[in-house]
Order: C-alpha cells, then sequence, then structure tokens
C-alpha cells in the first residue's frame, strides 16, 4: 500500500518565518519605508542614482530586519560583550591608522574595504549595557551605575576625538537610555539636565560675545562652534555658514498648510535646498506636502515609537525590555535631532531621518535595530502561545 504525503505549499513554508510578527510595528514600518522612497523619488528623481540607490538600501535593511528577527533575544544577548570589545578595538584603529576625509579621521581601511567603527557602536552600545544591567538584575548596586558609566563614555570620547560630535551624541543617548531604564535615580538625572537648561540660557544672552570672531570655545572644534554660532543667529552669514538653516526654513515655510505638491517644490528642485537627499530633505519633503504630510510623519514616527515602547513594556526579562527601549528611543532622537537641525531649533549636526535620508550605513542601522525590536516582540508572542 503506497504512503502520500502531501507536499508542504510556498506559503506553508514560509509561515514560520513570519509567526509571531508584531502586526501594528511592522504596518508601521511599512507606511514608513512607503513614505521614504515616496519622498525620496521626489526630491531625487533628478540627482543621479539616488533613487534607486535608497530602495536598494532599503531592501537591504528590511532583510537585515528579517534575518535579525529570527534570532531571539537571548542569542543577541551572547553577541553584546563580542561586539562591544570589537567596536572599540576598531575606533582604536581609527585613532591610530584611520583615513582622513573633510578634516575627520572617522574611517578605517580593513583591506575589502573601508568602514565607520563608529556606527557599529549605535547597536553594540546598547546591547552592552543592558547585558550588564541584566547581570547585575535582583542585586543591582550604585556601582554597578558608575561601571555602566565606564563603558559609555570610553567609546563616545574616542568618537568625539575623530571628530564626530553627531555620532557620537547617538551613540552617547543609546547608552543614556539603558542606564535610565535600568533604575538611574532621579536625583542624578535632574542636576545635569538643570545645568544644561542653564548652559543653554546662558549661551543665548552672551552670543554676541562668545560668538564674536577669534573667541575660542576650547571645548569645542572651531566648526562646532561655528555651528551653535550659526545657530543662534544664521543671518550673520547668510550665503556662508548660516546658509543651510536658512534655506531649510524658507522651504519648510514655503510649503504652508497644503504643500506645492508631489515633485513641485521650486527650492528643492531648484538647488536652494544643500544636502536635499540627505540631511536636509525634511524640509524639501514639507516644501511638497506642507503642514498637512509633516503632521502625518510626525504621526507615524509617534506610532512606531509608542508600538516600540509598548514592546519594551511587555517584554520577558530586564536584558529585552532595556534593549527595546533604548533601540526605539534611539529611532526618536534621530527624527527629533534631525527635524530639529533643519528648523534652525538644534545646531547641524548631521543626523539622517530615519526611513527617508539617503545613507547607506544608517539604513542598516535602522533595519537592525528593527530587527531586534522584532525579535523581543516575536519572544513574547511565542512564549504565550
Amino acid at each position: 500500500m503506497a504512503v502520500v504525503f502531501d507536499k508542504p505549499t510556498l506559503l506553508q513554508r514560509i509561515a514560520p518565518i513570519f509567526q509571531g510578527f508584531d502586526g501594528p510595528l511592522l504596518c508601521a514600518i511599512l507606511l514608513m519605508a512607503g513614505a521614504g522612497l515616496l519622498t525620496m523619488y521626489s526630491v531625487g528623481f533628478d540627482h543621479g542614482t539616488r533613487f534607486a540607490a535608497h530602495s536598494r538600501n532599503m531592501l537591504i535593511a528590511v532583510g537585515l530586519m528579517f534575518l535579525v528577527s529570527q534570532v531571539p533575544p537571548h542569542r543577541l544577548m551572547t553577541l553584546a560583550l563580542p561586539l562591544y570589545a570589537m567596536g572599540v578595538m576598531l575606533l582604536l584603529g581609527v585613532e591610530f591608522f584611520g583615513i582622513m576625509r573633510k578634516g575627520s579621521q572617522r574611517w578605517l581601511d580593513v583591506g575589502v574595504t573601508v568602514i565607520q567603527p563608529s556606527e557599529l557602536m549605535k547597536i553594540a552600545m546598547p546591547l552592552m549595557l543592558a547585558w550588564w544591567f541584566h547581570r547585575r538584575e535582583g542585586h543591582l548596586k550604585p556601582l554597578d551605575f558608575v561601571v555602566a558609566g565606564i563603558l559609555l563614555v570610553l567609546p563616545v570620547a574616542l568618537i568625539i576625538k575623530q571628530p564626530d560630535l553627531g555620532t557620537s551624541l547617538l551613540v552617547m543617548s543609546s547608552g543614556l537610555f539603558v542606564i535610565f531604564f535600568a533604575g538611574l535615580s532621579w536625583k542624578l538625572i535632574l542636576p545635569p539636565v538643570l545645568l544644561g537648561v542653564a548652559a543653554i540660557v546662558t549661551l543665548i544672552v552672551m552670543e554676541s560675545q562668545w560668538c564674536a570672531p577669534g573667541v575660542d570655545w576650547q571645548i569645542l572644534h572651531e566648526y562646532q562652534r561655528q555651528r551653535v554660532c550659526t545657530l543662534l543667529d544664521p543671518s550673520k552669514d547668510p550665503l556662508g555658514k548660516g546658509f543651510h538653516i536658512i534655506q531649510g526654513m524658507i522651504a519648510i515655510g514655503s510649503g504652508g498648510v497644503w504643500g506645492k505638491g508631489f515633485m513641485q517644490g521650486t527650492q528643492t528642485h531648484l538647488e536652494f535646498i544643500p544636502e536635499r537627499t540627505t540631511d536636509f530633505i525634511y524640509a524639501a519633503f514639507s516644501e511638497e506636502f506642507g503642514l498637512v504630510g509633516t503632521l502625518a510623519l510626525m504621526a507615524g514616527f509617534i506610532f512606531l515609537i509608542v508600538r516600540g515602547l509598548i514592546i519594551a513594556l511587555e517584554a520577558p526579562t530586564q536584558f529585552s525590555r532595556l534593549l527595546a527601549g533604548a533601540v526605539t528611543l534611539n529611532i526618536f532622537v534621530y527624527a527629533f535631532v534631525n527635524m530639529g537641525m533643519v528648523s534652525g531649533i538644534l545646531p547641524v549636526v548631521g543626523v539622517p531621518l530615519p526611513f527617508v535620508s539617503y545613507g547607506g550605513t544608517a539604513m542598516v542601522t535602522l533595519g537592525v535595530g528593527l530587527g531586534i525590536l522584532m525579535s523581543i516582540a516575536k519572544s513574547k508572542r511565542l512564549m504565550q502561545s
């Protein structure tokens, strides 16, 4: 008697890959990816191969997201220490053997390619600190926060020295989020926050004196000082250092409520907006889609961030909670800093807008981060099933 086996369909074969995926998170990712592709086509259709390259980068990021989502959180935890150690070693390699480009020493030639090790720390840092606090769960002491601070300061200091203020802020924020979620006392958080607010107020009041030609701030590089002074008063050099901010604000304002229309941005396509497909793409987006489009984009980011925080809240382990919270808020920092610097409320630090800005490395980092979120969401759902 012959035995007949039913051959599984293609859908049945790939179904386990998607088992446990968080539906709302996946929908938010797909919607934001669609908005990014639409925007890049509009602002980059006459800018060489930017749209095609952006589409390729996004496909790579989606592939990485699905790949990382298949790795359970306890496996991700085993990568924390090796990734962190490798990242610090590569940063030291940049310090001694790095490649100089445009006045910064941020890249390292590893033979087969040239890499920027600071990007690795955006993922390695929250992984490392989440692993550290997971190990100390149940008997956390003040000294553990001191150790976490040292683990954070070491790579951040190496990145600042390159110099790369934008990336150093992102790496530092990813680590600070983990430390905050681990239970850092508000008594230790409020003093530096109040000190920062006082420093900003003092800087605004003293702008005319501190930003005068020839003044050396000592603690910042000259180009960083110029960025801060340009933020405070971009009209001092409207055709030079203030050009980016002024043109960005003009483009945002000219969009009005409804925008000028898809592919109709005059500031964008007449080349008034510098870096229109990368750092300043938000200005181009606002010009073409107006206030309504901007609010829709912000709503998409808010939904994605809220969903990520819900995943962090429901995560089954300390490691998962800390990691998911840090990854989610890091996306918030990316979006907030980019929109803020283009709008003229933050200094220009070269931070891309997630999903929208062109950039292979940033897109890969985003894909890995979203894959981590999806992995944590899957672990909770699979435990309940």
